[in-house]
């Protein structure tokens, strides 16, 4: 009996810590979701006052709801950007707005997607970034357009917290880049689109490189739905893309270039291309030697089998369409004329030693 009555006791001890903890989570769950609810709702419901607010030129989700936060437009900048992530709220445009704390957060939302009254501060100048330019060269660039130093680029897009400020930002187009992180020479390699950026008066190094990584995840968005399909990653698809980029000229010959290197990868052959061992000798060369293809670099593709770590370069949107759409061909090796930029293809090793030959 006394054993009966202790596993009775015991029992009852378990069943109310039990009882205890599931009442603890459900109020927990209660004020949690009280808490976003309520942060949703109208700041004040009968307010009549109107907030002037500026939303800059290459603002990001986190700098809108921090903006809005601040002038006093919405009760909570964090539950306002997860419930923008949530639900992919996206599209917003810069320029200047009229709100009220009586606005609920749908409306905002919908107000700064058709745009408020424009910016009309004139550019102080324009940024180019050429198709194929690396981290390195980009950092040049920033220096000699911009008051930024290349110090001061490298120093921000290696930042932890910028790194994951941009992750939570962008999670579709970072998320892969920063879990092999560890693994690359620079996480934002490959990841900056090469375009022509304006720059103004109060534009920071920080709005530089975001817009850079926004006008990405914006190429990207037609291609997310296939890179899933394919159970690739956009990682993988941005690193292929690289090579291609140097590789090929024309759209034609980037999908050819594409389907070399797959049907290659697919066998399980390296992918051979100078363009891993230059950037694994970190300068630039119009030649490699035989001496350079022995780089010790996980970059260097003649040496490592796969992909490598992760991009080269920052590629246009052909090589990354090339990338996601190879052409299909049996073809595994290729060989570019340089004075004509013409490249020709061949299936097996003694053909491309013919064509290499009639071509030197």
């Amino acid at each position: 009996m006394p054993d009966q009555e202790s596993k009775h006791t015991v029992r009852k001890i378990v069943l109310s810590i039990v009882a205890i903890l599931i009442t603890l989570i459900i109020i927990l769950g209660f004020s949690g979701y009280h808490y976003y609810t309520s942060s949703l709702e109208p700041l004040d419901p009968n307010s009549t006052e109107e907030i002037p607010v500026e939303i800059p030129i290459g603002s990001s989700r986190t700098d809108i709801a921090r903006i809005l936060e601040e002038k006093g437009v919405i009760n909570s900048a964090f539950v306002f950007n997860y419930h923008l992530r949530f639900n992919g709220e996206e599209g917003f445009q810069a320029g200047h707005y009229i709100f009220s704390p009586s606005l609920s957060v749908d409306e905002i939302v919908q107000s700064l997607k058709e745009g408020g009254s424009p910016i009309t501060e004139e550019s102080t100048g324009s940024l180019t970034i050429p198709e194929g330019y690396t981290l390195d060269q980009i950092a040049n660039v920033i220096e000699d357009e911009t008051d930024y130093s290349q110090d001061e680029f490298f120093e921000l897009v290696q930042s932890e917290e910028f790194l994951q400020e941009k992750r939570d930002e962008f999670p579709k187009l970072l998320d892969n880049a920063y879990q092999v992180r560890e693994e690359t020479l620079y996480t934002l390699e490959g990841y900056l689109y090469p375009a022509t950026y304006e720059i103004y008066e109060d534009t920071t190094l920080e709005d530089l490189v975001t817009q850079m990584l926004s006008r990405m995840d914006q190429t990207m968005q037609a291609y997310y739905a296939e890179i899933e399909t394919q159970e690739s990653s956009v990682h993988d698809i941005l690193t292929m893309a690289a090579y291609i980029e140097k590789e090929g000229v024309t759209a034609e010959d980037r999908k050819l270039i594409s389907g070399v290197f797959y049907n290659r990868l697919a066998v399980g052959m390296p992918l051979q291309t100078d363009i891993s061992v230059i950037y694994a000798l970190g300068e630039h060369k119009e030649q490699i030697t035989y001496d350079d293809l022995e780089v010790d670099s996980p970059y260097n593709l003649y040496k490592h089998t796969g992909l490598g770590p992760g991009p080269v370069n920052s590629s246009s949107e052909d090589s990354i369409y090339a990338s996601v759409y190879p052409a299909e061909t049996d073809y595994m090796y290729f060989i570019a004329e340089l004075s004509t930029q013409k490249v020709y293809f061949s299936e097996t090793y003694e053909q491309h030693l013919e064509l290499k030959a009639e071509l030197n």
